[in-house]
C-alpha cells in the first residue's frame, strides 16, 4: 500500500510539473536578445542606440501565458549610440547618471492577454531610481527545440518612455522615447 501510494505521489508531481511555467535565462551570450533605444534629435532626425550589457529571466507556460513574469537588469554604462561624445552625454548627471545609478531595471506586475500572440506585459522601470509603471506591447515569436539539445522561447516588445518620468533633463526636449527589446530565452 505505501508503495503504490508513493508511486502516485510521485506520478502525480511528475504530472503537475507541467502546469508551471517553465524558467527561461535571456540568451545575451549568444547575442539572441536586444534593448533598443529610439529618440528624435531636434526634430531633424531620429537617434537610435542599444544597451550592450543586461541579463535577465522569464518564466513561461503556453498554456496559461498570464500568469508568466518578466526580470531585466540592465548596465546603463554600456549605453552604445555608436557616437563615444553622445554615450558620455548619456551616462552624465542630467540623463542616466551613471555614477550614481549603474543599473536600470523592468520587472513585471501583470500579462493582459490580447489574443493568442500578442499582450500587454505591465510592469516596474526603474531609471535613476525613479520607478514608474510601463505597458510592453508584446508579441510571441515562438517556441522550440533548438540545434544544440535546448530549448527556446522568444518575444519581441515595445514602450514610450518620457525622460522627464524618471528625473532626465537631456536638453533634448520633451519628445517620448521608444524602447524596444527583442528576447530570446533558454528554458533551464
Amino acid at each position: 500500500m505505501f508503495k503504490k501510494t508513493l508511486m502516485t505521489a510521485a506520478l502525480a508531481l511528475t504530472l503537475g510539473t507541467s502546469a508551471y511555467a517553465a524558467s527561461y535565462q535571456i540568451d545575451v551570450e549568444g547575442a539572441h536578445a536586444s534593448i533598443n533605444f529610439e529618440a528624435s534629435h531636434l526634430g531633424y532626425s531620429v537617434l537610435t542606440g542599444r544597451f550592450d550589457k543586461f541579463e535577465g529571466t522569464f518564466e513561461y507556460d503556453a498554456e496559461k501565458p498570464e500568469e508568466g513574469s518578466v526580470s531585466v537588469e540592465i548596465d546603463m554604462d554600456s549605453v552604445n549610440s555608436n557616437h563615444g561624445e553622445r554615450d558620455n552625454h548619456l551616462r552624465g548627471d542630467k540623463l542616466f547618471d551613471v555614477a550614481s545609478n549603474p543599473t536600470a531595471t523592468f520587472v513585471s506586475t501583470g500579462i493582459t492577454m490580447i489574443d493568442d500572440k500578442t499582450a500587454t506585459l505591465t510592469g516596474d522601470l526603474t531609471i535613476r531610481g525613479e520607478t514608474k509603471s510601463v505597458d510592453l506591447h508584446t508579441v510571441f515569436l515562438g517556441e522550440g527545440k533548438d540545434p544544440w539539445g535546448g530549448y527556446r522561447a522568444g518575444f519581441t516588445g515595445h514602450t514610450t518612455i518620457q525622460l522627464a518620468d524618471f528625473g532626465m533633463d537631456g536638453l533634448i526636449g520633451d519628445a517620448p522615447i521608444k524602447l524596444t527589446i527583442q528576447v530570446e530565452g533558454i528554458r533551464q
